[in-house]
């Protein structure tokens, strides 16, 4: 079946770094765009950054760029999400995502998410 695992998260300081990871199994992966997106308490979910199925094409929301970055490995079915300087408002869970379309049909896949916490 369709599982994507999120790791990584955890508290940091104001200015500090964390690297989450994103493990796909039961599709093949490298022919989904992949994405992360976050939510804060009490606030919508909201897209984070979102790169193509083979790696070679990126795309942040405003507030993340030059802060975070996206990546990808299809031969490990992982996808990434490098942070850095991060601030309290990054404090959320962040979800990883799978998406594909082909004709009319999409096919859209959801991890559990996992609890990033910026705080001193």
């Amino acid at each position: 079946q369709v599982q994507l695992v999120e790791s990584g998260g955890g508290l940091v300081q104001p200015g500090g770094s964390l690297r989450l990871s994103c493990a796909a199994s039961g599709f093949t992966f490298s022919s989904y765009a992949m994405s992360w997106y976050r939510q804060a308490p009490g606030k919508e979910r909201e897209l984070v950054a979102i790169i193509s199925s083979n790696g070679g094409s990126t795309n942040y929301a405003d507030s993340m760029k030059g802060r975070f970055t996206i990546s990808r490995d299809n031969a490990k079915n992982t996808v990434y999400l490098q942070m850095n300087s991060l601030k309290p408002e990054d404090t959320a869970v962040y979800y990883c995502n799978a998406y594909a379309a082909w004709g009319s049909f999409e096919y859209d896949y959801w991890g559990q998410g996992t609890q990033v916490t910026v705080s001193s």
